[in-house]
């Protein structure tokens, strides 16, 4: 994400590199959480919730653990993350599951059913794209993961 010196990355592509780098963390908790909820054979409410708890979890993490390499302390960097994350975290999530239980018997699906994985990849893929012009806005506001770049930057410690 570091451009050439006086040649600062688009807004668009910013918010492209933010968009994934949720994505990825929301896919790592989703997919988890639905697994092992798939697994215990758990209802979709508790199949939900521990969903969107790892959800949350993997993507703080992914933004914690550079911030913490570069030397920043873990109280600041689970403030920036926070900051960073939230609301596309949430944004994702939100249209993940609602997609999710949209989908008629991709809730009940088994591990072994390509339904389930199906309806997965389709509504991460559909939270990434809804989520991106909200990332695009908050960073254009300089929030969402323009703080992450702003603490990155401001940190060399």
């Amino acid at each position: 994400m570091h451009a050439e010196p006086g040649a600062a990355p688009s807004l668009t592509r910013l918010a492209a590199q933010a968009t994934t780098h949720c994505l990825t963390g929301c896919a790592i908790g989703e997919v988890l959480g639905m697994v092992i909820a798939t697994a215990l054979d758990w209802g979709n409410l508790p199949a939900i919730a521990l969903s969107v708890v790892l959800a949350f979890l993997f993507g703080y993490a992914l933004t914690i653990r550079p911030l913490l390499a570069s030397g920043m302390r873990l109280r600041q960097a689970g403030r920036v993350a926070l900051a960073a994350d939230t609301v596309s975290i949430t944004v994702m999530e939100i249209t993940d599951n609602a997609i999710l239980l949209l989908i008629p018997a991709a809730m009940d699906a088994q591990l072994t059913d390509p339904l389930f994985w199906g309806s997965l990849a389709f509504s991460l893929a559909v939270a990434g794209v809804v989520a991106f012009p909200v990332n695009r806005w908050m960073i254009g506001r300089g929030q969402g993961h323009a703080v992450v770049h702003a603490a990155h930057d401001g940190h060399h410690g």
